[in-house]
Parts: structure tokens; sequence; C-alpha cells
């Protein structure tokens, strides 16, 4: 009996640790999910069984930070607020938690409801696989204090990605090589159905985690470096003419396949493109295509961003208020068309504007000033939900209304 016992317990003891990371260490599975989480020793080839789709599972029933233990954890969503109010924490400050307590607390006692967090940024780096280590107890803490939380995958920039399937990234017509930009960082081919499907898996994972919503960025094709020298392998010559095509195809694609599993998606855009049309069949982002698919569309509308100009002022990013009055009134249009197009009705499109706000200093020293006339700006035309984006985390509490 003895031996029985200790059969099973030693065989439960190598399940877990194969399933969450001992699964790296034995030969004939290195290749497992190496579509899903390319960055993984580098394996490029497709099978049949996948196992982060057993990692997945595992962790809607139990807590990943501590497999051990005896208490499983219990995985709770909360409804998306009416209006959102949030801002961004990167991975870095979200895998320390002495860090991390400061930005809770000013969500804690100011009229925030909301918290984004990297799951995925541009560095390729899968959070929990590196840097925020106790992942689902901070997001059992999070939901505890009521505050909802987006998880941000930044989509086709991605090195780690690129490192493993350089077949599908984007390439140079001057050297054959991979192709980047003026920062020296690749880009995937934004036509890549393996990488819509990776970023689909990623999505999934992170809802099942606790995340409440899953948040697009980088949901384009690049803008800066040598555009000219830029080759897609999968695109093809359609993005040398229909840019904005590719991007709607992807759009409809990860919107309908995460609606499958009712999981709330939102999409990241330039700002700029709410006000001109220049810079849409270069990005192949537009307006219109996101409010028709996501859940909740966010311009960023950093004043900062704005041409020499918009709007009559030489120094946009010095003027926050007048800016996000001007852009985002175009947006209310462009949402307005929508709802036109598809006989749905305004007040519906226009619930789903949630724009990135300015707190960083860029062209101007923001102040709590600065910072709360762009939400006052907003507000006044009847944008209630926004974001607030510094990618130093360092925020002006002063700027928010006190809980």
């Amino acid at each position: 009996m003895k031996i029985i016992v200790a059969s099973l317990t030693a065989g439960m003891f190598v399940f877990f640790w194969a399933v969450d990371k001992g699964y790296k260490y034995i030969p004939f599975s290195k290749s497992l999910g190496s579509e899903v989480y390319a960055k993984e020793d580098n394996a490029t080839t497709t099978t049949n069984i996948d196992i982060t789709k057993v990692i997945t599972n595992i962790t809607k029933y139990t807590n990943h930070d501590e497999l051990s233990s005896s208490t499983p954890r219990i995985v709770t969503h909360i409804k998306t607020p009416e209006h959102v109010r949030s801002i961004y924490m990167s991975s870095w400050v979200a895998g320390t938690p002495s860090i991390r307590a400061r930005l809770v607390n000013i969500i804690d006692s100011t009229e925030l409801n909301a918290v984004v967090i990297d799951v995925k940024d541009n560095t390729g780096l899968i959070s929990w696989d590196g840097r925020v280590r106790d992942i689902d107890t901070f997001l059992d803490e999070l939901h505890s204090k009521n505050i909802y939380v987006i998880a941000r995958i930044a989509a086709f920039q991605d090195p780690l990605y690129v490192k493993d399937h350089p077949e599908e990234a984007v390439h140079s017509k001057k050297t054959g090589g991979i192709w980047k930009d003026h920062k020296g960082i690749p880009w995937v081919d934004t036509g890549s159905k393996k990488m819509w499907e990776y970023i689909e898996n990623v999505s999934k994972d992170s809802y099942a985690r606790g995340f409440d919503e899953v948040n697009l960025d980088y949901i384009r094709f690049p803008t800066d470096g040598e555009l000219s020298d830029m080759v897609f392998p999968i695109s093809g010559e359609r993005a040398k003419i229909d840019k904005p095509g590719i991007v709607s195809d992807f759009y409809h694609y990860i919107t309908d396949e995460l609606h499958k599993e009712n999981i709330p998606v939102s999409g990241d855009l330039f700002g700029i493109i709410m006000v001109t049309k220049v810079d849409i069949p270069v990005l192949g982002q537009d307006m219109h295509t996101a409010l028709e698919t996501f859940d909740y569309v966010a311009p960023m509308v950093y004043p900062s961003h704005f041409y020499t100009g918009t709007a009559g002022y030489q120094n946009p990013a010095a003027n926050p208020g007048p800016i996000i009055a001007y852009s985002m009134q175009k947006g209310i249009e462009i949402a307005d068309e929508v709802a036109s197009s598809t006989g749905q009705a305004t007040s519906t499109i226009r619930a789903k504007l949630r724009p990135w706000y300015q707190d960083f200093d860029m062209g101007a020293i923001y102040t709590k000033e600065m910072v709360r006339a762009q939400i006052n700006a907003g507000e006044k035309i009847g944008i209630n939900s926004w974001m607030l984006w510094d990618p130093a985390n360092q925020y002006t509490p002063l700027a928010l209304k006190a809980q």
C-alpha cells in the first residue's frame, strides 16, 4: 500500500512539474506549443498538441503562483464598468510589489476604477513568464478592490516571435534580411495568420487567468524607418495598395474569435487618423472599421503627437484641452457615420470611444491642470471613459478627483 501511495504522489508531482515549466526539459516535448509560445527554445515545428491549451485549462482551476497549494484558485471577472477610467501599468512595475502598490493606491483613492497591465509588450515577452511571477495573486488582489483589469497585448511588433519565425517578419529589400524600424526593432508581417492565432491564444490565456478585457496595441503596419525598403513575405503585393484591408481582416478575425468566448476586446489606434486620412494608407488603421468590430476603441490622442498647426495651434502639446476637444469631436462624427451605416444607435457607437490621454512630458511639461484639461474637454462632449498613459508610470494623482 505504501508503495502505491508513493507512486501516485510521485506521479502527480511529475505531472504538475511537466505542465508548469518542466516540459521544457523533456526532449520530446520541447516542440509542443511552439506555434503559440514561439519564444520557447527557438522551436518552429507545428504539432497537433498544444501544451499552452493544457496550461490554460489548468489556469482556470489552479493557482499558477503556487501549484503545490491544496486550495484551488477560483478565477473571477468584473463586468466592464459603464465608464472606464484607467491608468497603464508596465510589466516591470506590475512585477515589483513595492512599486506597484503606489499605483494601486492611486486607483483606490481616486475616481479611477481600472488598470491596463502589460501581458505582452513590444519586446514580445509574456509577462508571467519573466516579469510578473505572481500575476494570479495580483489579479485576485485587484479584483478584491473591485478594480477592472485590462490585458495589454502588443501585436505585430514582437522581436521574440521574429527570432523564432524569421520567415514571417518584414524583410529588407536591400539586404534580404530582417527589416528594422528606426529603433532597430523588427516587425511581424501584419498579414501573418499564424501571428493572428498566436495573439488569439495569448488573449484567451490572459482572460483565463482573470484579466477582464484584452486591449490590443501595435495593430498596424510599421510607420517609422525606411518604409520603402520593406518587403512583406505574407501580405505580398497587397500590402502596397491595401494595408487597411489587411488590418481590417485582422480586426474581424480577432474580435470574432474572442467574442466566441465572451471576451471583451479593445483596440488602440493612432488619434491622428480621426483628424486626417493621410496616414491611413501607411498605418492600415481605419477608425470606421475599428468601431464596427471592437467593443471599445482607444484613440491615442496625446496632444504632443499631433502635427504643428492642428486646430490652429503651433504647439498642440501646450494646448491639451482644445486638442482633445477638436480630435474627439472628429471621433464622434466618425462614430455617428458608423452608427448610420450599421443601423445602430449613435449612443451605442459613441460609447465605444475610450481615448488615451497624455500624462507625460513631451512638447510641454505636463501639470495637473493640463492632465485634467484633457479629461474635462472629453467629458464636455460626452466622452466619459478614458485612460492615462505614462510609459514611466509616474502619474499625477492631483489631476484626479478623490474617491
